[in-house]
């Protein structure tokens, strides 16, 4: 299954909050079929969806990692909270309940039996090529004392996004308490790579020798 792709880690961390405002549901009034319900989320922003995908996993209808995508794992996890929303609107004709009730109601609801535990957010954030790209020169232009080329910046951009999608970064929230772990540090991603580069063992074995014979003030 896609995944959404973030331009930085704190827009990951915004959409993933399951604060985050969902589509809003038809009035009482205005009850609608499951498809149309359905066709308004897929319409709704991806904030909104993953929003709304964030809190029908919390509720148990929605298994694996979460996703903005509107595809056939979001609809089936729509399909298992309208079977809970007809299974309460039967409860309500028996018992003669006379408060309308909506689906975002339900979701509530089983929310609530669930209580308020810690929740689970996985997000891979991959970075742009011209935001690598300056990152991969400033590095380069320390270590190889060079800025790389593009075919080089291909190379290690394909590396790079290779090992942010290997290493998703995991968020776990609960009452008073917010923790990320995971993810990639690009600078010292791209400092292993180079470091271990002949080029740059090279540029510091020259260095290392220019900086000696200047201590020893030069050749006689």
């Amino acid at each position: 299954m896609a995944e959404q792709i973030f331009s930085n880690p704190d827009a990951a961390r915004v959409a993933s909050n399951p604060m985050t405002s969902a589509p809003a549901p038809a009035t009482p009034s205005q009850e609608v079929t499951l498809d149309v319900f359905a066709k308004d989320v897929a319409n709704a922003s991806e904030e909104a969806r993953l929003a709304l995908a964030q809190r029908l996993k919390d509720a148990g209808l929605w298994k694996g990692d979460i996703s903005s995508k509107f595809d056939i794992k979001y609809y089936g996890a729509l399909v298992k909270l309208e079977e809970q929303y007809q299974g309460q609107i039967a409860l309500d004709k028996l018992i003669g309940a006379k408060a309308p009730v909506s689906r975002y109601d339900v979701l509530t609801g089983i929310l609530a039996d669930k209580g308020d535990g810690p929740t689970t957010t996985k997000q891979t954030y991959i970075t742009s090529a011209s935001q690598t790209a300056k990152l991969l020169d400033a590095v380069a232009v320390d270590l190889l004392e060079r800025k790389l080329t593009q075919a080089e910046k291909a190379k290690y951009l394909k590396m790079i996004n290779a090992e942010q999608k290997r290493q998703p970064s995991i968020q776990t929230s609960g009452e008073g308490f917010s923790t990320t772990k995971g993810g990639v540090d690009e600078t010292q991603f791209i400092t292993e790579k180079l470091e271990a580069t002949a080029e740059a063992k090279t540029v510091r074995a020259t260095d290392a020798y220019a900086i000696m014979m200047q201590e020893f003030g030069g050749l006689r």
